[in-house]
């Protein structure tokens, strides 16, 4: 019996989870060979796992996810661990068991616990008929269980609960966050339009005070004629014989040729409004140029350096450094490393064209990848409207008719949007981070000769 137990001993240490301590259960094996309670390891992994992968807590070897086996060796090993200790146990007689009664039965102790029929039993009861085939095991073995599996519960529940809190903190935070861009957007957007509608106010106001100042200095030329045709009249009437007399008497009264047409505001009011109101913008759009230096040897720049078309006669052009040599680009000359910016491309009537910004230092030699990755953030039109994502195409919309596209890039946000320049309609945004300056480019495509981009002017 003595030798069952040191037996036992030896086992139970061999059986010990290296987390909690305490004999297997439901144990699993990593794949570096060491076994773990499956609770007890998922617990651990929850806690110091993450983004750099899945440590093994005895032997620190990396797992790039959470994987393990059922090791039903070791649980068989615990199993006959309960065996060794129940041969390896003392003959004499134990403490009083502490029960409810005793055996209504046999008048016996019930020291035994029937786990199929779920209630105590006594060991006369453990030969019976009626519990011959069923599972049993001493009550304080049951109660060291039940304990055991409380404790484990309790881990669950402890475990759960701080999860619910991560994520209740994380939530509220998260909430907060959006209350206070919202607040934000809130405000600049009241100041920048409150700043355009008083703009608009101010400007009513001075155009009507100006009318209202024309008008009567009109009225006070009209009256103060008036007023002298009046006195020119009292004078014809008592002199009325006198003109009979001198019949070719000139009296000097003539109509008073007042100006009424107010030609200082016969002009387009919105368009000088607009002119006027281009001080009060933050973001203008911007009158870019293009690079000749840049365009493939098969693209014509034209209009001031503002058309860009395919062109059937190759150039013999130097290849500079910068000069894209198979994909049908070009760039613009303005350079951006911070702030925001708006451009327009005119692409009426144009099947096929590349539109976007990509980085100072992206390839442009040989094969082009139009990806975020390679320093290119782009929208294109082909057989519809896609944006060139990391992975492929995605599309934006089925049909496109506009005769203009619009191009906002708000560097330090690190944010690029298309709109449909005509109903401003928002197309596209990649949401990035910019780590070095970016050009405007452009791109007509190829085998489409005779249809060309343009970079809007308007001022």
């Amino acid at each position: 019996m003595a030798t069952a137990a040191a037996a036992g001993e030896d086992l139970k240490k061999e059986l010990t989870c290296p987390i909690c301590l305490e004999v297997f259960k439901d144990p699993v094996i990593l794949k570096c060979g060491h076994n773990f309670c499956r609770f007890c390891i998922c617990l651990h992994w929850d806690e110091n796992g993450g983004d750099y992968g899945y440590q093994c807590p005895q032997c620190r070897t990396v797992f790039s996810k959470r994987t393990f086996t059922k090791n039903y060796l070791v649980q068989n090993l615990v199993a006959k661990l309960d065996d060794l200790e129940c041969l390896g146990s003392s003959p004499t007689p134990s403490k009083p068991v502490k029960a409810d009664g005793k055996c209504e039965q046999h008048g016996e102790e019930l020291k035994l616990y029937c786990q199929t029929d779920k209630r105590p039993i006594c060991v006369v009861c453990r030969e019976s008929r009626a519990h011959r085939h069923h599972k049993v095991a001493p009550v304080p073995e049951i109660m060291n269980d039940m304990k055991m599996e409380l404790k484990l519960r309790l881990m669950e529940f402890t475990w759960q609960k701080t999860q619910c809190i991560k994520v209740k903190t994380t939530d509220e935070r998260t909430k907060n966050d959006v209350r206070m861009k919202k607040q934000r957007l809130k405000e600049k957007i009241e100041a920048d339009v409150g700043a355009l509608v008083q703009f608009l106010l101010d400007e009513r106001d001075s155009l009507l005070e100006s009318l209202d100042a024309e008008e009567v200095a009109a009225v006070a030329v009209i009256d103060e004629n008036l007023k002298f045709a009046e006195e020119e009249a009292a004078a014809a009437d008592k002199a009325i014989a006198d003109i009979h007399r001198h019949v070719s008497g000139n009296t000097n009264l003539e109509p008073i040729m007042c100006p009424t047409e107010f030609t200082d505001f016969s002009g387009p009011f919105q368009l000088i409004m607009w002119k006027k109101m281009m001080h009060v913008l933050h973001t203008m759009p911007q009158n870019l140029t293009l690079d000749p230096d840049t365009a493939h040897p098969n693209l014509l720049i034209s209009d001031f350096d503002t058309k860009v078309e395919e062109d059937r006669i190759r150039s013999q052009e130097p290849d500079l450094p910068g000069r894209f040599t198979r994909f049908c680009g070009v760039l613009a000359t303005a350079q951006y490393a911070s702030g925001q910016h708006y451009w327009e491309v005119d692409v009426k009537d144009k099947g096929v064209w590349y539109l976007g910004v990509t980085t100072e230092c992206s390839n442009r030699k040989g094969f082009v990848c139009l990806t975020p990755s390679a320093g290119y953030w782009s929208l294109c039109l082909q057989d519809r409207l896609y944006a060139n994502g990391e992975d492929g195409r995605i599309p934006v919309a089925d049909y496109w008719n506009s005769p203009r596209v619009g191009v906002y890039l708000d560097y330090d946000n690190g944010r690029l949007s298309f709109y449909d320049a005509v109903t401003m309609k928002r197309l596209y945004m990649f949401d990035t981070c910019f780590d070095e300056p970016v050009y405007p480019f452009f791109s007509p495509g190829k085998n489409d000769p005779g249809s060309r981009l343009q970079i809007c002017h308007y001022y």
